[in-house]
């Protein structure tokens, strides 16, 4: 009796044995992991600081611009009429300095106020400079009741000086004004501001 030949059993491979991580890989990974977190936390807060202070120094050039565009208006519409004051009779055009040295600077200005009063149409402006900022003062009208304060407001911040110079008839820049011999209002403007940060800002407006 012939005995069958077995049948040949499937060809398996051997299993091999299943390797995870060791405690000392995981710790690895998850310092790379915290690194990488850090460095792109740091790179996210920088663009965002950046972008903040870009956004904060176009929003104060702005507004130095436009302090400087009001100002120019102003000044272009200032016309030679002496204002009465409680002390008597105050200058068309008044500048002078504070006891820090800043510009103090008055004027009448053309302006929408006409009473019944004849010569009484126009304003009484003025700019100076108060607690870092420059302000544009308001008076009710061109000449001041006694015991009458101008409303102030503030244009353009950051300013640690503000000075104003006028030019004269013979083309000499003055600290003050009026001069004796000269006409009423200066022939031109030189505005100089001081940025807290030491940068200095100089506009010239020419006015006849």
């Amino acid at each position: 009796m012939t005995t069958p030949a077995p049948t040949p059993r499937a060809h398996r491979q051997p299993r091999g044995r299943l390797r995870g991580f060791t405690l000392v890989e995981l710790l690895v990974a998850l310092a790379i992991l915290a690194m990488l977190s850090v460095l792109g936390y740091r790179a996210i807060a920088s663009l965002t600081d950046s972008e903040v202070r870009l956004s904060a120094e176009t929003a104060r050039w702005r507004s130095l611009d436009a302090l400087f565009m009001r100002l120019e208006a102003d000044l272009r519409q200032a016309q030679p009429r002496d204002t009465r004051v409680a002390s008597g009779v105050e200058p068309a055009w008044l500048g002078d300095a504070d006891a820090d040295g800043n510009a103090d600077l008055r004027f009448s200005r053309a302006g929408p106020e006409f009473l019944l009063e004849p010569g009484s149409a126009g304003q009484r402006l003025g700019y100076r400079l108060r607690g870092g900022a420059v302000e544009v003062l308001y008076w009710p009208f061109i000449d001041t009741a006694p015991g009458a304060l101008p409303a102030a407001y503030a244009l353009a911040g950051g300013i640690s000086r503000f000075r104003v110079e006028y030019l004269d008839g013979q083309g000499t820049w003055r600290g003050r004004w009026p001069v004796a011999g000269e006409r009423p209002l200066p022939r031109a403007v030189r505005v100089e501001l001081t940025l807290t940060e030491g940068t200095t800002v100089e506009r010239w407006m020419v006015l006849q």
